[in-house]
């Protein structure tokens, strides 16, 4: 298999890339300065220069992409709308590294996490910038993406433990009552998801047993 990861030497990229080449992938880090990562291949590019002829042949591109500048959230759907745009019409999957913001607290789906009161101020930019490219997402299916949410609590340095749960578009907890994953598991479940996911215009989420 083929995989391309954009934007890879962000931290969720280089364990997503570090996960795939572990599983003898053939792995290419898209990255617009020197490539950080494990990936062999790399790919060196801005993510709005990047064209379909750049993206062709990959199996899967996974876009880790994330800005947490306020003042430039309008980029999670620029560059996702590019991602789309290029990849249009082709069998190549595109999963993306989502955001949990915009998981529902109720079956109606009517309301986000980001929407309730005690939501953290410092995260709801992002939230809304990540829930609008997810918003924009859902109208195409000339692509076949998958959008993975991480839970309320994304761990950074968290350790690998090689179990997670697979949920939906809802806010899930474990047997614990919590809701958190690392990024090392988070990037074995988005590897799962690239080698044998089914998930074809569904946003999934994922988190620690």
């Amino acid at each position: 298999m083929k995989l391309a990861v954009v934007a890879a030497n962000g931290k969720s990229g280089r364990l997503i890339v570090k996960e795939a080449v572990a599983r003898g992938l053939d792995v290419t880090a898209v990255v617009r300065g020197e490539n950080k990562t494990e990936a062999l291949h790399t790919l060196k590019k801005d993510i709005m220069d990047l064209t379909k002829e750049d993206l062709a042949g990959f199996d899967v591109v996974i876009d880790a992409f994330g800005i947490w500048d306020p003042n430039k959230m309008d980029q999670h759907s620029a560059t996702l709308g590019h991602l789309s745009d290029i990849l249009s019409g082709s069998k190549t999957r595109l999963l993306v590294v989502g955001g949990a913001g915009s998981l529902y607290v109720d079956k109606d789906h009517k309301t986000m996490i980001s929407d309730l009161p005690d939501f953290s101020e410092a995260y709801l930019p992002t939230a809304v910038g990540m829930k609008n490219s997810l918003n924009a997402l859902r109208k195409r299916d000339d692509v076949r993406w998958t959008y993975v949410s991480p839970t309320a609590e994304f761990i950074a340095d968290g350790e690998r433990t090689g179990k997670y749960i697979l949920a939906g578009e809802e806010f899930t907890t474990n047997e614990k009552g919590e809701s958190k994953i690392s990024y090392a598991d988070y990037a074995l479940a988005m590897v799962d998801e690239a080698v044998s996911g089914s998930h074809i215009h569904q946003r999934i989420s994922v988190l620690g047993k």
